[in-house]
């Protein structure tokens, strides 16, 4: 009745945004989407959120892939010794800065989690601040000082080492990325850019893009398409409940550019899929 298991179940670690924002009590579709697929969901407020004052927003100044992540760690340690889950089925996933720290965790701490699903992720700090849309320039500053200085060689140094393109060989479980073409805040070149380095060295990645998306999925059949993708890779992960992908990408503007074979029934679904492209 508490809504928890009987027994330990795989768990997924969902990663809100921002990180300047916070999860918030009420109806989540992700996490009821998840919890209906079997597995229980563990969203945290880690150091860097909003809401909870200036000084707990402020603990997460220069602690990305730092302080900010032990915290997502110590939280799957909280659920393991509650029963919730053990520490062999947890998955990491989210989008944006969520995205972010599914990469630190596939690069960072790669023995923590079973898979992850990045969502339009930064992969390169650097290049993320170099990127930074003209709407953002009034927070440039307010960047650079919770993140690094790209102006400075300290600064730069820690975006570097911040970066999980930087520790991109350490990569060692499976890895879903969705990325939006014309996405102005996380540009398509953050995916392309951890990719193409998986790629350079064998490491196997399925990589999910669509042409007429942005910062996140907007458009229903696009979402649906992205979500059943998810679902069939976090069953092969975790072996929760999975629908067979079958008709689940239709209207939607879905390429896979690289792993589609990774993912069980992507690539006959592609077979039979007409691209449709809204403009």
């Amino acid at each position: 009745q508490d809504g928890r298991a009987k027994k330990p179940v795989p768990l997924v670690l969902f990663v809100h945004g921002g990180p300047w924002a916070r999860d918030s009590y009420g109806y989540g579709p992700y996490e009821q989407w998840l919890a209906n697929r079997g597995y229980a969901v563990l969203s945290v407020n880690f150091r860097g959120s909003t809401g909870f004052g200036k000084a707990f927003t402020n603990a997460g100044n220069g602690e990305w892939a730092g302080k900010m992540h032990d915290d997502l760690l110590d939280a799957v340690q909280w659920a393991v010794k509650q029963g919730v889950t053990k520490p062999e089925d947890v998955a990491i996933m989210g989008g944006s800065y969520g995205g972010y720290a599914t990469l630190v965790g596939m690069t960072f701490t790669p023995d923590a989690f079973k898979c992850g699903v990045d969502i339009v992720g930064p992969a390169n700090l650097n290049t993320l601040l170099g990127t930074v849309p003209p709407y953002w320039a009034s927070f440039y500053k307010q960047l650079t000082r919770r993140m690094g200085d790209p102006a400075t060689e300290a600064g730069k140094q820690w975006l570097t080492d911040r970066s999980p393109l930087t520790h991109v060989d350490k990569i060692s479980k499976p890895l879903l990325i969705g990325q939006g073409v014309n996405d102005p805040r996380v540009k398509q070149a953050e995916s392309d850019q951890i990719v193409n380095a998986m790629k350079a060295k064998n490491i196997p990645v399925t990589y999910v893009l669509f042409p007429d998306e942005g910062h996140g999925f907007r458009r229903p059949e696009n979402s649906k398409a992205f979500n059943a993708v998810t679902e069939s890779f976090l069953s092969q992960c975790l072996g929760g409940r999975v629908q067979p992908i079958g008709a689940d990408l239709e209207g939607s503007s879905i390429t896979v550019p690289e792993g589609a074979d990774k993912i069980n029934g992507l690539s006959d679904a592609l077979k039979t899929h007409t691209q449709a492209i809204r403009k």
